[in-house]
């Protein structure tokens, strides 16, 4: 995704998850992917939601340029709650991604972050599209 683009496409997803019932709190992130710290409707699988979200702002992403013809997300994602008390700490991560990856890849990052917290993965899907 071009850099220009970012932030109306944050926009337009952040309007797509007020459109499904559930309330924005952040979006954001860098050409080669993006982070959305949101509710999660009740009635609504995170599956469910996420492929409504990627196939929305797809939909209309090709329409914005034909640069985005051939767009489409990647297959996968990785969903995380996040405690009351850390909603501010990663709202500001979120809103600090390019900073934050001139110095970590998100390659690293993930695969750091989910050694942390003892969650198992098989580079082979978790990055391959």
């Amino acid at each position: 995704m071009r850099d220009e683009d970012l932030q109306r496409v944050f926009q337009y997803i952040g309007g797509i998850i007020r459109e499904e019932g559930a309330i924005p709190f952040a979006v954001g992130g860098v050409a080669d992917h993006i982070h959305i710290l949101t509710t999660l409707p009740k009635t609504v699988a995170m599956s469910d939601f996420v492929r409504v979200i990627k196939a929305k702002s797809s939909k209309w992403l090709r329409k914005v340029d034909a640069y985005y013809e051939p767009f489409q997300w990647q297959e996968g994602y990785g969903a995380f709650s996040v405690s009351p008390s850390l909603m501010e700490r990663t709202t500001k991560y979120i809103f600090g991604q390019a900073e934050h990856h001139k110095v970590k890849s998100y390659h690293d990052e993930y695969c750091e972050t989910l050694k942390a917290y003892g969650i198992e993965y098989d580079e082979r899907y978790a990055f391959g599209d």
